[in-house]
């Protein structure tokens, strides 16, 4: 039985959130949901929808104010850039930073910044540290810099290590780390210097519950999706990170050995053009924009497979949000990753799926096939995703240890001022 305790007054300061279907934003929007249904006052400031289409629509005004789900939400318009990089995401992430930061506050006895965007929960840091009655900060970290830096842009040596003093400078600072993964907090403590005791581990949840029941004959046809074919559905943003040219390889060798077989790409991202640009000609390969929460959960569970694919080397910075839908769904999931990356170890967790190399399409259309070929194999994967996410992805469970993590955040503010007046 759970003590009841104080309710809190809590501000989330996000660059995404709801009703952006990918990526951290429901997460975000969970958090703050479960936590004002607990009774708390929470408060979220972060910008106008954008993501992973990367752009605002327009006529949007300068601030607005609304209330979702018993949560006050804030968004500020702020830059945002048509094809992010290095450069346009420093200036985006700054921009928000200050834009977010010189917004009112309340007097939140906690603020929680997601990152990413770093910087962006770097300059929020930096406003609770300045203010004359500070609240307790906690950073969620969803994805990591550094590794980021030096596993995606192919960057390390003084790029890594500016990469790690700037992360490991923003996060030592805040009384306590949230992050999502074991290895993320090996790396959070090892790597960049925070103190073990003030680190947590909280996984992700499944934030799209399954639809009971389905047609999923019905929900075929009206994606056009024949019966006779395997679908192998990669859903989400369609980015650098995912690599997602080496699909499209795949698309083309399962043309070439007239495998039935085809790859949709469900979603949008900063990739998305020069993807369908590479695709064209190809019948074993198709594009989906992003569909509400309903049919995603539905288009999901009447796919044969579910796909995972990152680019080559993409082992320790990012766990994929996607794959706690995917094991809701009960299909098996395909991962075409680096061995012994995060992602390879959640699905030999999870005994949900197969796992291939990184950058092989040639493999990646051979386990398709082989997976189409064994029915029997492919239901026994789906069932232990969807009981794995039962039992250890509930969201119920996760916003407990989020709220017993916000107290301790609190306690841990009041230790650390009382001992800087005693120093």
């Amino acid at each position: 039985m759970r003590v009841k305790r104080k309710p809190l007054s809590v501000v989330l300061a996000t660059a995404y959130y709801a009703p952006e279907p990918t990526g951290n934003a429901p997460y975000a929007a969970g958090l703050a949901r479960g936590l004002a249904a607990r009774g708390h006052n929470v408060s979220v400031l972060t910008s106008f929808p954008h993501y992973p289409e990367w752009r605002v629509a327009p006529g949007v005004p300068r601030r607005r104010t609304e209330t979702i789900d018993g949560v006050s939400v804030v968004r500020v318009r702020s830059y945002v850039p048509s094809k992010p990089n290095a450069l346009t995401r420093v200036v985006y992430e700054s921009l928000l930073g200050l834009r977010v930061s010189v917004c009112r506050w309340s007097s939140p006895d906690v603020v929680v910044a997601l990152s990413p965007a770093l910087l962006t929960t770097g300059i929020v840091g930096a406003r609770v540290r300045i203010q004359r009655s500070r609240p307790a900060l906690g950073i969620w970290v969803q994805d990591l810099y550094t590794n980021g830096v030096i596993e995606t842009a192919g960057r390390s040596g003084r790029i890594g290590n500016l990469a790690a003093a700037i992360e490991g400078g923003i996060l030592r600072p805040a009384d306590g780390i949230a992050v999502i993964h074991d290895r993320f907090r090996r790396f959070v403590v090892d790597a960049l210097g925070v103190p073990g005791e003030r680190v947590r581990t909280i996984r992700n949840w499944s934030h799209v519950a399954p639809p009971r029941e389905i047609d999923v004959k019905k929900v075929r046809s009206a994606l056009g999706w024949s019966s006779d074919v395997t679908i192998v559905l990669h859903a989400g943003n369609m980015g650098a990170k995912q690599g997602l040219s080496n699909v499209i390889d795949a698309a083309r060798a399962a043309d070439r050995l007239s495998a039935p077989i085809k790859f949709v790409l469900l979603g949008d991202g900063n990739q998305r053009e020069s993807l369908q640009r590479e695709a064209d000609g190809s019948s074993r390969v198709e594009f989906i924009r992003p569909l509400p929460d309903a049919e995603y959960a539905a288009a999901l569970r009447a796919a044969d497979i579910l796909l995972v694919n990152e680019r080559p080397g993409l082992n320790e910075s990012a766990v994929p949000s996607k794959l706690t839908s995917y094991y809701s769904s009960g299909r098996p999931v395909l991962a075409a990753v680096g061995v012994g990356s995060i992602t390879a170890q959640e699905i030999e967790s999870s005994a949900a799926g197969v796992v291939v190399p990184a950058g092989d399409p040639e493999a990646l259309v051979q386990a398709a096939i082989q997976l189409r070929n064994r029915p029997g194999v492919s239901d026994t994967l789906g069932a232990s995703g969807r009981a794995f996410a039962k039992r250890e992805l509930s969201e119920q469970a996760a916003i407990e240890k989020f709220e017993d993590w916000l107290y301790w955040l609190m306690e841990a503010r009041r230790a650390n001022r009382r001992g800087t007046k005693g120093a």
